[in-house]
C-alpha cells in the first residue's frame, strides 16, 4: 500500500493490561445501559461454568448486530478484550473502507458459532462486494462473570493474525504473473504451497516485472515495510497490470510436490537441480501457514550424517572403506547414546555400512577424534551452510551448524543437539554432495537484481564418489531401500529422525537424488524417515520433470 494509507494494528495486547482496563471499560459501558445492575440493589447471583445457549446467542446477536451497524465502541463491549476489538473493528470501517455488513450465524457447537459475513469495500469511487466466512467462541468473562466473544483477530477475517493491520488502498508492489522454467503460469490457487512465496516475489520484484499496480485491500503483516511478510492480497478494486517474472519453479514438480505433503501433517518439501542449484519446487502442508520448507529451523537428524561423513572423509580420519564400528553403545562426555531399536550391532563395520545402517554410535565415536569446529567447518566451507548469505530471491533459512564442546560435539555428528537445518538446507547438501559444487539454490535468476551469490569451496572429487557410492547403497540395500524402489536412473538417499524435547514422536527426515533432482522433506512428529518423509521425496523424485 502507499504510505498515505493508514494501517490499524490489530495485534495481541498485554493481558496484564487488559485484565483491569479492558474489563473496566466493559463494566463502565454495561454500567450506562444498566446491563451491570442487579436490580432493586441487591446482590446478583454470579455465574460459572460456560455460557448456556441462550446466553450464547444473545451476545452474539448483540455482537453482530453492533458490527453491523459499524459502532465498534459497542461491538467491542461484547468481548473479553474491548480496546483490541475497538482497534480493530474501527479499522475495519475506517482505514479499510468496509461497510453494508450482514452477519448471518450458522449452527451452533457448544458455544462456538460460524458465521458469513457479506459486505461491499468501497474506494476512490469504486466499490466491490466481499463475502467470507469465520467464527467466534463465546466464554465467560473472568472477572465480570458474563457471556463474552473471545477476542481474536480471526472474528473479523479468518486470515488476520496477532500484529498485521487491515487497509484499503494503492497497492505496495506491482501485480506478477509467475512462469515457471516452460512458462507455464503458477498461482497459488493451483499451487496453494507458492502463495506465501508468491506475495514475497511480487513484494521484491513487481516494479522489476514491468507490471502496473492497483487498488486493493490487504493484509498488511507485522514488519512489513522491508521486513516483515509480504501483503496478502483480500480483494481487488482495481486492477493492476502484472508483470511476468520467469521463477526456476517447475510446475510438474510443484504438482508433485503439492501432492506428496498433502498426505501428511506438517509436512513440508523443497526440490533442486543439482547442477545448477535452481529451486524446482517448495510445498508444505500446515494449518499454521509457516514456510517450513524454507524457513524451518529443525534438527535434520541423520540426513545431517551426510554432512558428517564428508567431514570424516576429507580430515583422514576414515573412508567409505575404512573403519566405522557400530556398538550397541557409545558413551561420549557421560552422555551414553543408542541406535534405533533392533540394529544389530557390529564392530567391524566399515562407514559405509554404518551410513546405510544409519548407525549412530558410529558416528559418536569419532567423537573423539574431530574438533569442535571440524563440522562447522565443513559445512560452512564445503556445503555453504550456516553463514547467513543466501540470498535466493525470498527469505530463507541457511542453516546452523555452530562450534560446540560437551556431549553436543558427538550430537552434532549425527544431527541433534544445536545444528538445525530446513528442508532447502538438505536438499542442498545432497546437491553438493552429489555434484561436488556448492551451488547456491536460487528462485528467481541472481541477475534480475544483481545478487551476489553465497560461495563455498565445494568437495574434492574422490569424497563426492565416496559420498554418491554410500548415499547409493542406502537407497537400494539400506534404511531407504523401501522407499526407493523401483526408481530407476542414478540414485541415493539419506534416511533421519530427530527428537525434539516435548514431542511424543520424533521428526521424520529423509534426503535423496535421482539424476538431477535433488530433493528433502520433513515432517513434524513424522516418526522414522521412511514413515511420512521418505514417501514424500520419493514422490517428487518419481513425478519431477
Amino acid at each position: 500500500m502507499r504510505g498515505a494509507v493508514k494501517g490499524v494494528v490489530i495485534g495481541g495486547v498485554c493481558a496484564a493490561m487488559l485484565g483491569g482496563a479492558g474489563y473496566g471499560l466493559y463494566n463502565v459501558a454495561s454500567a450506562l445501559s444498566g446491563g451491570g445492575g442487579t436490580g432493586g440493589g441487591g446482590t446478583a447471583s454470579v455465574k460459572s461454568g460456560p455460557p448456556g445457549a441462550d446466553e450464547v446467542k444473545d451476545t452474539t446477536a448483540r455482537f453482530f448486530a453492533a458490527w453491523e451497524k459499524g459502532d465498534a465502541p459497542a461491538a467491542a463491549s461484547y468481548t473479553n478484550y474491548p480496546e483490541a476489538a475497538r482497534q480493530l473493528l474501527t479499522a475495519y470501517g475506517g482505514d479499510a473502507h468496509i461497510g453494508k455488513v450482514r452477519v448471518t450465524p450458522g449452527a451452533v457447537t457448544g458455544t462456538t458459532v460460524p458465521f458469513t459475513v457479506r459486505a461491499t469495500v468501497s474506494y476512490g469511487g469504486t466499490s466491490r462486494p466481499l463475502a467470507y466466512r469465520s467464527s467466534l467462541t463465546v466464554v465467560r468473562g473472568e472477572t465480570s462473570h458474563r457471556p463474552l466473544v473471545d477476542w481474536r483477530p480471526s472474528v473479523v477475517h479468518p486470515e488476520l493474525r496477532k500484529g498485521d493491520t487491515l487497509v484499503t488502498g494503492g497497492s505496495a508492489a506491482a501485480p506478477i504473473q509467475a512462469v515457471d522454467r516452460d512458462g507455464r503460469v503458477l498461482t497459488a490457487a493451483k499451487y496453494p504451497s507458492l502463495a506465501p512465496v508468491l506475495d514475497e516475489l511480487r513484494k521484491r520484484y513487481g516494479d522489476k516485472a514491468g507490471g502496473r499496480a492497483g487498488v486493493e485491500l490487504d493484509i498488511r503483516h507485522a514488519g512489513t515495510g522491508g521486513t516483515g511478510a509480504a501483503d496478502t492480497q483480500l480483494l481487488t478494486l482495481v486492477k493492476g497490470r502484472p508483470g511476468k517474472l520467469r521463477t526456476t519453479f517447475s510446475a510438474s514438480a510443484q504438482a508433485a510436490a503439492e501432492t506428496a505433503v498433502a498426505k501428511y501433517p506438517n509436512a513440508s518439501v523443497v526440490a533442486v537441480q543439482p547442477s545448477t542449484g535452481e529451486i524446482l519446487a517448495v510445498a508444505n502442508n500446515r494449518a499454521d501457514g509457516f514456510d517450513a520448507a524454507l524457513l524451518g529451523e529443525r534438527a535434520p537428524g541423520s540426513t545431517m550424517k551426510i554432512v558428517s561423513a564428508a567431514t570424516l572423509i576429507d580430515n583422514g580420519l576414515t573412508s567409505a572403506g575404512g573403519k566405522a564400528p557400530c556398538p550397541a553403545t557409545a558413551v561420549w562426555q557421560s552422555q551414553t547414546f543408542h541406535n534405533l531399536t533392533g540394529l544389530r550391532a557390529n564392530e567391524n563395520a566399515t562407514l559405509s555400512e554404518s551410513f546405510a545402517r544409519s548407525c549412530n554410535t558410529a558416528f559418536v565415536k569419532f567423537a573423539d577424534d574431530v574438533s569442535p569446529d571440524s563440522l562447522t567447518k565443513e559445512a560452512e566451507e564445503r556445503f555453504g551452510l550456516g553463514r547467513n548469505n543466501w540470498r535466493i530471491g525470498v527469505p530463507s533459512f541457511d542453516g546452523r551448524v555452530p562450534a560446540t564442546g560437551g556431549p553436543d560435539t558427538a550430537a552434532a555428528l549425527i544431527g541433534q543437539g544445536q545444528v538445525q537445518m530446513s528442508p532447502l538446507n538438505m536438499a542442498s547438501v545432497t546437491a553438493t554432495a552429489t555434484t561436488g559444487a556448492f551451488r547456491q539454490p536460487v528462485l528467481v535468476p541472481l541477475s534480475l537484481d544483481g545478487r551476489e551469490p553465497a560461495r563455498a569451496r565445494g568437495l574434492s572429487s574422490g569424497t563426492v564418489a565416496q559420498l554418491r557410492a554410500m548415499m547409493n547403497r542406502t537407497a537400494t540395500s539400506g534404511t531407504a531401500a523401501p522407499t526407493m524402489a523401483g526408481l530407476s536412473g542414478s540414485i541415493g538417499a539419506k534416511t533421519g529422525s530427530a527428537e525434539s524435547d516435548g514431542q511424543a514422536k520424533s521428526d521424520s527426515w529423509f534426503t535423496g537424488y535421482r539424476d538431477d533432482v535433488a530433493a528433502a522433506a520433513l515432517v513434524q512428529d513424522g516418526g522414522h524417515g521412511i514413515d511420512a518423509a521418505g514417501p514424500i521425496v520419493a514422490s517428487v523424485l518419481r513425478n519431477a520433470r
